[in-house]
């Protein structure tokens, strides 16, 4: 029998059953989150235990201090909604304060950083409104890898020995956890962090004590959370450590139990917009996720089936249209609760037809935002930083690097059970390379709020309260008005490119949901990055070295400034699917990690 796979763009079964199916980023996570599906849990059930294990085993991508959003379809209730994660800026988190330290943007690492931790509350309100289990059943797992140890990735490894020096220098408290016995721990060694698992073994048992009901277990767990013993150790470390960052200097935090206290996720109406069958849905304008709908908006225009997925003219059509969907990202989007967004106008059919004109067969090297009347802000392509310096003191979100080098990034999971219910998710932030472990418990906080711009006209302008333009953005479809496909990917800025390119493949090539992950992949560097420090690099493309050669050179005498970077560096996709009772999964090989499950 032949070895030679039939098709180039498939490295793995499709996964399929009609029981029910848990795709992530991450093998045991997935492991944990379809055994919860096996003793009985739901779809959401599964999404909490899979969650808490994605902490532990890849804290080098999410952490308990991190945020995040949720996209799901409860079959109950009939109708896709977005569970908002994304936590605040502290109140004492203005403008005036940070001017006064001298700064021009908030440092991407260290305490200045840091909104209200989301993901704990997040993941109670699901537990409790959604879920059927009890915290015990979806917390255990976590705290037995947390308390006994894991296999450690080898990026994780990586990773640590990156910010070794930081740690060391700097960041001892890290250090304690990041460097047993004073050594960086080797890819595969057997990685625990008792600390952590006490934290959560302690919530655990305050939950408990509460009685046997299970919504007042849930609640007790979260007073022990926000008003509890997790909030006091983050207030008391922020306001008595001054903490090195990428600015060079060192600052106390601003976050305090109060704002802790203040803040609960919320739930909303996703945005979404519909193309040909398909109703894609996207977390709101606090978000990136508009953007993927504005470039089907923009995509709509142009005639894509049968267009080779690989080939020159749906990449240059999908990049061009990515250019202009995210320059509007800049002049535009905030936090509606803060800035109006015309986000109706940004998504209009008008609006797209007129923005469309603007694609032609040559590459955009321009920043070009488009104009709506009595909205947006300046919008800056460009921005020069000490990127050594930026290395040594662990700057911004850990992302795909340029030319494909993974260094680390985010993680993401998908979940659909036997009743139709689904989950898409993406936490983040807390990485262990983000600030300091708070010692008293085993993890740090976040470092979102490097997303907002220190300039009063800017939408996404810092403000006490208000939420950073978070990257963050898991997605759904209907088709034909049925719940279908949930997706979603790592990544920063480029989550909204990978996710339109897999769509794409799906939609208009065919493709199943493993070939549209595996097939060769790209993203544009044109715009701003969304974190600390902000650069651009206006006109690069970088892509996988597997895209044909003619293709390449296709692209470049377009005008593309391509980066060839290695055959399998872009994107760590995760989706399913459901058609009648058949449940589909994929999840992507590129760092030999993410895997889907399901029976």
């Amino acid at each position: 029998m032949s070895n030679i796979n039939p098709n180039p763009f498939t490295t793995r079964p499709e996964i399929e059953g009609t029981f029910g199916v848990v795709t992530s980023t991450h093998w045991i996570a997935t492991a944990v989150g379809m055994a919860t599906l096996e003793k009985g849990g739901n779809a959401f059930d599964a999404a909490v235990a899979t969650a808490f294990t994605l902490q532990v085993v890849e804290p080098h991508l999410n952490g308990p201090g991190g945020d995040v959003p949720v996209l799901v379809f409860d079959m109950r209730r009939g109708r896709p909604e977005v569970i908002c994660g994304q936590g605040v800026a502290p109140a004492a988190a203005t403008l005036a304060h940070y001017r006064a330290l001298g700064l021009d943007m908030v440092p991407g690492t260290g305490l200045l950083a840091a909104c209200v931790p989301g993901t704990f509350e997040t993941w109670m309100l699901l537990l409790r409104d959604y879920g059927t289990l009890r915290l015990a059943d979806v917390l255990t797992p976590a705290i037995e890898y947390a308390a006994n140890g894991h296999p450690l990735a080898e990026r994780a490894s990586a990773t640590i020995a990156t910010v070794e020096g930081l740690f060391r220098d700097h960041w001892p408290t890290s250090a304690e956890v990041y460097l047993p016995g004073g050594a960086v721990p080797a890819p595969a060694a057997l990685f625990s962090n008792k600390t952590l698992a006490q934290t959560y073994a302690r919530i655990l048992s305050e939950a408990e004590s509460a009685g046997g009901d299970r919504v007042v277990q849930i609640e007790r767990a979260r007073k022990a959370w926000s008003q509890g013993f997790v909030a006091e150790a983050i207030d008391r470390f922020c306001r008595t450590q001054e903490v090195m960052d990428v600015s060079g200097e060192r600052h106390r935090g601003v976050l305090t139990a109060a704002d802790m206290a203040a803040w609960q996720p919320t739930i909303e109406a996703p945005l979404t917009y519909d193309y040909g069958r398909y109703t894609v849905c996207k977390a709101g304008v606090w978000s990136q996720g508009p953007v993927l709908l504005q470039q089907l908006a923009l995509l709509k225009g142009f005639e894509l089936d049968g267009l080779d997925p690989t080939g020159p003219d749906l990449i240059h059509l999908q990049v061009e249209c990515a250019k202009l969907a995210f320059a509007d990202r800049e002049a535009f989007y905030g936090d509606p609760k803060f800035v109006d967004v015309p986000i109706t106008t940004l998504l209009s059919e008008a609006y797209n037809v007129e923005r469309r004109k603007l694609v032609s067969e040559r590459a955009s090297l321009e920043m070009r935002p488009g104009t709506v009347a009595g909205f947006g802000g300046k919008v800056e392509q460009t921005r020069r930083a000490d990127m050594t310096r930026a290395a040594a003191l662990g700057a911004g979100e850990p992302t795909v690097g340029r030319l494909g080098e993974v260094v680390g990034d985010t993680v993401h999971f998908d979940i659909v059970d036997r009743a139709g219910n689904m989950v898409s998710s993406t936490p983040s932030g807390g990485w262990l390379q983000s600030s300091p472990v708070i010692p008293e418990l085993g993890f740090c906080l976040g470092t979102r709020a490097q997303m907002f711009w220190l300039d009063e006209g800017h939408p996404a302008a810092l403000a006490p309260g208000k939420r950073p333009r978070t990257t963050l953005t898991p997605t759904l479809a209907l088709r034909d008005g049925e719940p279908y496909l949930a997706w979603g990917t790592p990544g920063g800025d480029q989550q909204d490119q990978w996710t339109a390119q897999f769509f794409l493949r799906h939609v208009h090539a065919g493709l199943n949901l493993q070939e549209s992950i595996d097939a060769p992949a790209w993203h544009s560097d044109h715009f701003p990055s969304s974190f600390w420090p902000r650069t651009a690099q206006p006109g690069v493309l970088v892509v996988e070295g597997r895209l044909p050669e003619a293709t390449i050179k296709a692209l470049r005498a377009r005008g593309h400034k391509v980066e060839v970077g290695p055959a399998w560096s872009e994107g760590r996709l995760t989706a399913a699917s459901q058609v009648g009772p058949r449940r589909r999964a994929a999840a992507n090989p590129r760092g030999m990690q993410g895997y889907a499950a399901g029976r």
